[in-house]
């Protein structure tokens, strides 16, 4: 089992420049890992979002025998947004990560809504 805490800051989208908080506990075995449960709190210039993981699963990067970085996929549930990121109450998206160094990692959500996209 491993609990993490994590933040970070999204490059574009509709999420552009927003700030994460999280929280996520997942189940590995070896380099293969289950997530069991993660919550996030993004927040923007004039907006909030709560997602929940829904599902997901990741893989770690080993250098020699201790894991260096990890690379996960799944799909967010947003359960309350407001302001400027109320188009995503009640949302689905699929995400992925990929490590970019070190304890650092990229965040996309892919699968956008058509009603979420800028027009």
């Amino acid at each position: 089992m491993l609990s993490v805490q994590y933040g970070c800051r999204i490059a574009g989208g509709l999420l552009s420049d927003a700030g994460i908080t999280a929280v996520s506990v997942s189940e590995w075995a070896a380099d293969e890992g289950s997530y069991l449960a993660s919550l996030e709190f993004h927040r923007a210039l004039e907006g909030v979002a709560i997602g929940q993981l829904s599902e997901a699963t990741g893989f770690s990067i080993m250098e020699g025998e201790q894991g260096i970085a990890v690379a996960t996929s799944g799909t967010t549930v947003f359960k309350f947004a407001s302001g400027s990121l109320a188009a995503l109450s009640g949302k689905t998206l699929k995400f992925t990560t990929k490590p970019t160094g070190l304890r650092s990692f990229e965040l996309e959500f892919t699968d956008w809504p058509e009603s979420l996209l800028w027009k």
